[in-house]
C-alpha cells in the first residue's frame, strides 16, 4: 500500500493502471476511519482491480462555527487500519494540493435545490464544499467507480446527481450504514459523546424506526408522525433539527410512493448526530 500526497505522483501511478486496463475504485473519506469506512473499502475491492482511499479534511465544507479545528486527524492510525485490506493507494493531500489556486477557491459546485434542503438548510454551504472537493478528488484520481456510505444519504444523492449532470462517467455506489449493536450509526463524531450521552444516542435510530413502523402500519399523516418522533427525542434530551419522510431521491413528490427514506438530525449535548432509514413497503 502506497501513500502519496501530490496529484503528480497520483496521476503517474493512475496512468500505469490505465495502461494495464485496470479498473479503479475510490473511497473518499476525511480520515479517522472506523468499521464503516473499512466496509466501504471491502465493497470497493469487489468492484475494481485497484482501490484508492482518499483522506482529506476538507475546510470548504465546515462552517465558521463548526468543528474543523478539532476534527480528528489520525493519519498514522488510519494507515494501520487500512494495512492488509488490499488498498493500493492512500491519497492524503495537503490543502494547497487540493485547492491549487488558493483557499477558498473561486470556482465551486452547487447541486440545486438539493444542496439547500435538510442538512443544507442547517449547514449553509456544506454541500457546496462536499460537491466541490469530491469533483476535485474525482479529477485527481480519475476513478471508474466511487463508494459512499448511505449514512450520509443526502450527500450520496448530491454526488450522484453531480456526476450525472456533469457527465463524469463514474459509477456511484452506496453501501449500507454500519451500526453499533445498539443501532447507533457509526460516525467519527460519536467520540465527542460522553458516556452518559452515548447511552442515550441510540434514540436517534429508534426515532427512525418509530416513523418506519407508522408507515408500515399505513399511516400517511407524515407531519404528525414525525412530530411524535421528535417529541420522543426531546424527552431524551435531544434538540431535533429535522426529522422528515422523503422519497429516496429527496426531490420527488411524496404522494403515492411505497419507497421512502426517513432522515433525522439532532443535537445531543455539543454533538450533532444524523441518520436515515429506508422504508420499502410490500
Amino acid at each position: 500500500m502506497k501513500t502519496l500526497h501530490t496529484v503528480a505522483e497520483l496521476q503517474s501511478l493512475r496512468a500505469d493502471w490505465r495502461a494495464r486496463g485496470e479498473r479503479v475504485a475510490v473511497v473518499p473519506t476525511m480520515g479517522n476511519l472506523h468499521r464503516g469506512h473499512l466496509a466501504l473499502v471491502e465493497r470497493a475491492k469487489q468492484l475494481a482491480e485497484r482501490v484508492v482511499v482518499t483522506i482529506f479534511v476538507n475546510p470548504l465544507q465546515f462552517g465558521p462555527n463548526e468543528d474543523f479545528g478539532r476534527y480528528p486527524r489520525t493519519l498514522p492510525e488510519d494507515l494501520k487500519a487500512l494495512a492488509g485490506l488490499g488498498v493500493d493507494l492512500v491519497y492524503a493531500p495537503p490543502v494547497e494540493e487540493v485547492y491549487v489556486n488558493g483557499f477558498p477557491p473561486a470556482t465551486t459546485i452547487t447541486v440545486a435545490p438539493l444542496s439547500s434542503q435538510l442538512e443544507g438548510h442547517f449547514r449553509p454551504g456544506f454541500f457546496t464544499g462536499v460537491a466541490t472537493v469530491v469533483a476535485i478528488l474525482f479529477d485527481s484520481v480519475q476513478p471508474d467507480v466511487a463508494v459512499f456510505g448511505e449514512k450520509d444519504w443526502q450527500q450520496l444523492q448530491i454526488v450522484t446527481r453531480m456526476v450525472a449532470d456533469l457527465r463524469m462517467g463514474i459509477a456511484i455506489v452506496g453501501h449500507p450504514t454500519a451500526r453499533d449493536d445498539d443501532g447507533l450509526a457509526m460516525s467519527s463524531r460519536n467520540q465527542y459523546l460522553n458516556a452518559e450521552e452515548r447511552a442515550r444516542a441510540p434514540a436517534v435510530h429508534a426515532s427512525l424506526q418509530a416513523v418506519a413502523a407508522g408507515l408500515r402500519a399505513g399511516r400517511r399523516d407524515l407531519e404528525s408522525l414525525c412530530d411524535e418522533a421528535c417529541a420522543a427525542l426531546r424527552q431524551q434530551g435531544f434538540v431535533p433539527q429535522y426529522l422528515e419522510v422523503r422519497t429516496p431521491a429527496l426531490d420527488s413528490p411524496i404522494a403515492s410512493t411505497r419507497d421512502f427514506v426517513v432522515l433525522v438530525a439532532a443535537v445531543l449535548g455539543t454533538t450533532r448526530l444524523i441518520d436515515n432509514l429506508r422504508v420499502t413497503l410490500d
